[in-house]
Parts: structure tokens; sequence; C-alpha cells
């Protein structure tokens, strides 16, 4: 049970054999509080009042548990997003209000028996796509803690792919449901406009709003958005869900992308490779590649902040922020109340451009299935948004911004793990898009991508797979994400789980000789810490090649984690320890090469 994943696959396999919801809930529970970024949640519910609706589900019939899509799977939801009994903050507590009932899409997910734990983190008030700018914290990419989870949906993508949930809901506006996705190796699909209510949503820019979905594996974010939209005849904004022409990927497909001289990267040349070879994939795949200008694309995003769109983020709080200056971040504050600048002949001027741009993309559209663009064009450290929030901030939205003004639905999907440089180890994600009400073909042509990307080295695998089929192995140093040896687990197909600690009855040591510098960790019986450590999935069938490289005094063991689950890793042999040095007080290998690190100088 505690090794299970949480995809919905895994789970419906799991309750055909007996769990129960409450013990999915009671894990999930405990994978939160276990969970080493302190960030991820602004509100849960009591442990009993989550176990006690998983009882309720299993207390049903079982006919009813049947017709449940969602049966007790545990989900998260951003908290801009109404929930009855938790309050809406948007990130600023001087803000937060409790809501009378939940929002709609809410209700229609519990009611297929979804299960909610709490409410996630944000850019405060939804505006950013970095997730540092909120006064609760910074959620951090599960891969790298020096690295930002994307906002403005961080705390909700983090959930996700740290294993607490299976699905959360976050918001996109400008790139808020696909930027998070592509840090953190999940999915993000943002439907069209209206299709999902935004009614119980605290409004960014209320006509562009989408309620977007992050998900383990492409299925399971369909499974979740079909259970969602429904039509609200009580928000203005929303549309009834149009039928989609059915197609087959045997057919062919024709699909747009930017040229080169449209592409930015900012100095990430794995970003750049990996896009490359996305596009060589799907033309794998049966896909007709066409490089288009990608130029009208570039105005229509341009338009969303260097122009007078903002001044809808202005309608939604502008007014609370004026009244609450100080209770706000100063970056957020300084975007929302500079809509208070445009004109009203700016914005019609403005509306006139996008039309003419509207009808430019839905022409490109007529001979076109999908565009292909990078998710971001790279990826930043936590120092670094700090240094230059506005301009790195902007750079990351170049590929999403445009996509609500020209009503166009998009999912964000994993394709592939950067393999060196400085953001080695990191994830790089793609987005397939096209306009308005047509999440199925895109989900069709994202799940084809997934399963040909899990096939490649150093592919992820996908999170639906049987857990018979890989292993978790916890590794305590230059395996981790980022470090010298962490590519002997991409190469194999191996996915990161989650970054946690060992139970505290282990001490840590460097092991002489090097580099590769390596530390050895021994379970003692008493005056143990806990260490840190990542989890990574791997799969069965490259297991034996990787322990076949593991060298002595290393060896397989099994660890114990500070949740109380046991997995696989890394053990030393005390034979080993001859000429070592304990560095048990640091706590973990990252920070104890930090150290070393600052005491050479220049």
């Amino acid at each position: 049970m505690k090794g299970l994943s949480f995809s919905l696959s895994s789970l419906r396999a799991a309750f055909a054999s007996g769990v129960r919801a409450e013990d999915v809930a009671r894990e999930a529970l405990a994978r939160a509080d276990a969970c080493n970024d302190p960030a991820v949640w602004i509100s849960r519910f009591e442990d009993e009042e989550v176990l006690s609706r998983a009882r309720a589900l299993d207390e049903l019939p079982s006919e009813a548990r049947a017709r449940m899509v969602l049966f007790g799977v545990p989900f998260a939801v951003k908290d801009n997003i109404d929930v009855a009994g938790l309050p809406t903050t948007a990130a600023c507590p001087a803000f937060a209000y409790q809501p009378k009932e939940s929002a709609f899409v809410v209700k229609r997910l519990m009611e297929a028996g979804a299960i909610p734990l709490g409410k996630t983190n944000l850019d405060q008030f939804a505006t950013g796509l970095v997730g540092t700018r909120s006064p609760l914290g910074s959620p951090r990419s599960v891969f790298n803690h020096d690295y930002i989870s994307g906002g403005s949906s961080s705390g909700s993508a983090v959930a996700v792919a740290a294993g607490i949930v299976s699905f959360a809901l976050g918001t996109d506006t400008a790139g808020s449901g696909r930027v998070p996705a592509a840090f953190n190796n999940i999915v993000g699909l943002k439907p069209s406009r209206g299709l999902l209510s935004t009614r119980g949503v605290v409004p960014a820019c209320r006509s562009l709003d989408c309620v977007s979905i992050f998900a383990l594996t492409v299925a399971d974010a369909g499974t979740v958005f079909d259970a969602a939209a429904r039509f609200d005849g009580q928000d203005v904004y929303a549309r009834a869900r149009m039928p989609e022409t059915p197609r087959s990927l045997g057919e062919g497909f024709t699909f747009a992308v930017p040229r080169a001289s449209d592409l930015q990267f900012f100095g990430d040349d794995e970003a750049a490779r990996l896009f490359e070879e996305a596009s060589e994939r799907l033309e794998e795949l049966g896909g007709r590649a066409r490089w288009i200008d990608f130029s009208l694309f570039a105005e229509a995003a341009a338009l969303l902040y260097d122009g007078p769109f903002v001044a809808e983020r202005t309608a939604a709080v502008g007014n609370f922020i004026e009244a609450h200056e100080a209770e706000t971040d100063p970056t957020v504050r300084g975007i929302v109340l500079g809509g208070r600048k445009r004109e009203a002949v700016e914005t019609f001027e403005a509306l006139y451009k996008l039309e003419a741009l509207k009808r430019r993309a839905l022409t490109l559209f007529t001979d076109i299935d999908f565009l292909v663009v990078p998710t971001t064009p790279t990826i930043y450290r936590v120092d670094e948004i700090a240094a230059e929030p506005l301009k790195l901030n902007s750079r990351l939205g170049i590929y999403t911004n445009f996509m609500n003004l020209l009503d166009m639905a998009g999912i964000a999907i994993p394709a592939g793990i950067r393999a060196s440089g400085k953001v080695a180890g990191l994830p790089f994600g793609v987005t397939l898009c096209a306009p308005a009400f047509s999440e199925g073909k895109l989900c069709e042509l994202a799940a084809a991508f997934e399963t040909a990307q899990a096939l490649v080295p150093g592919g992820p695998m996908p999170p639906s797979a049987p857990d018979e089929d890989f292993i978790e192995l916890a590794v305590v140093g230059a395996h981790m994400s980022g470090l010298p040896l962490n590519h002997e687990l991409t190469s194999r197909g191996a996915m990161f789980v989650e970054r946690t600690k060992t139970a505290p009855r282990y001490r840590f040591y460097a092991l002489a000789g090097g580099p590769p510098f390596r530390p050895g960790l021994v379970r003692v019986a008493e005056g143990g810490s806990s260490i840190e450590l990542e989890v990574w999935r791997v799969p069965r069938s490259a297991f034996g090649s990787f322990m076949a490289g593991v060298p002595q005094p290393l060896c397989i063991g099994t660890l114990d984690l500070v949740s109380g689950r046991s997995v696989k890793g890394f053990l030393c042999e005390e034979s080993g320890l001859d000429g070592a040095e304990e560095i048990t007080s640091f706590g973990g290998w990252r920070a104890f090469m930090a150290s070393k690190a600052e005491k050479v100088p220049g």
C-alpha cells in the first residue's frame, strides 16, 4: 500500500483487490505529512474529516461505487478556488473569506467520488508564472529545491508530482496550469475557456480564466476533465462542450512547429535539444511537421501584459490591493495596479487587433491538427527569480501567454530530462495546442506521445505502469537529480518520485577516494539521524544493469523512510568506512558538498 502509485489505473486495481477508500486516504495524509516542502499547502482538512468522507464512500453499495469514476481518489485544490469548510485566501491572508459552498467544479469532482485534502499555495492572486510570489512560502521543483516550481498553480503541481494526490485543480490565465507541469514532470491540461466552470473561483482576468488540471498521466487528466466538464448555467462565461469528430492516429496528422528563428531558449541548449527530439518523435508517430512563422502567436501573447488586458486584473482585485498595499506582494501589486494607466480607446484597439489575430490563427489551423511549442524556454533558480522577478517571469510565458487570448485548448506533457549543463537532471516539457473544443484530439495525440516518450532512453516511465513493473530506489549521493551520476537513472527510464528523509536511525559518511565523491549510509541501533534522499522509480527490467554498476563497499539494501515506509536504497558496508569522514551533522549530501565548495577560494 505504501508504495502504491496514485495514478487512476493503479487505484482502480487497488480498489478492485479490496483496498478501501479509507486506506488510500490514510496513505495520502501520511504522504502530505511527510512531504519536505512546507510551502505546498495553505490549509488542509483535519485528518478525521478526510477519513470520514472516505468511510462514507466505502459504505456505499457496490453499484453506486462503480458509477463513481473518481471513487476514493485524493485531490488538491488551488487556493483561489472555493472549497466549503476551508478559507479561500488567494495567497493573501488579509483577503481570506469563508465560502458558503464549494466551487461548481469541486462539487462535480466530489460527486464523482474524489476526496479533497486541502488548498494549495499559489502566486498571490494567481499573478505570476514562478511560484515565488506568496507570503506563505515558495514551493520548489520536486527535482531540485534550488529551482522554482512554476506558478501560479505552484502547490497544486507539487502535490501531484510528489505523489501526495492523484490530481489537483489549478487555474490558467497566462500559463499557470502548464508551466508548473513542465517544471515538475507531470501533465497539465488547460481546457477551452468556459468548459470548466469558474463560478467559485477568485478571478484574475475573468474573461480569460480557465480551471486547469494537473495529473500524473494524460489519461488521468482526461478522466478528471470528463467528470468536471458540465455546463454551469450560473457562470456567465460557461460554454457547452462541443462534439468532436472521431479520428485515428493511423490517418496521420499535421502539426505546426515554430521556425528555428522564432524559437528562444535563453542559453538552455538542453531544452533546445529536447524540443527538437520531441518534434522528431511526433514525426515517428506519423505526423507531418510544418514550420511556421510564430509572430502571430507572439503578437497575441504581448497583448496580455504589454497591452490593456492587464486592466482586467485591476478590475478583479485592484480596489482590494489599494486598500491593503502593505499586505500584498509588491510585484503582484505593481502588475495589478498598473492597469489603472490603461485607457478605454487603447482597450478597443487591442480588441480589434486580437480579433484579426484570431482569424489568422483559425486560417492556419484549417490544414494543421495542432501546434507544438516548448512549454517554457528554460527554468530558473529561486534566487535568480528574486533578482529579476519581472524579466524572467516574462520569459517563461512566451509560449503560453497567447493561448487563452486566441481561444485555444492545450495540454502540457513531459518530454525528457536535461542530461547536461547547469540544469542537468531537470525536466523539460512541450505543449500541444489547437483551437477551442479540441480536448479529445489533443489528449489522444498527447497519450501517444507519452507512450513513445516512455520507451526512449531517458524518457520518464509512465506513472500508470503497474506497480510490479518498477522498483522504488532511494539514492543519497551523486545519483540525486542534478548531480554527476543521475544520468545512470534517467538513461534507464527512471522517474523521480519524491525528495524526503530516512527514519532517524542512520549515520552518514563521506567515503575516501574520488572523484566521483561518494557517501556511505550506515544503519545504527542508536544515535542515528534522518538523512536527506530522493526516491526514484526504476523499471524492473533495468534494475539489474543498474545494480551491476554499484561498486563496493556500497550495496543495495532496504531503507526505512521518515514516513514509515521502506524502499530499496544505497547502504554502505562497515568495512568501507576506513578513512571516511562522518558527515551525519550535515543532514545530507547536498549540504555537505555545498560546505566543501564554500571552502574553495575564488
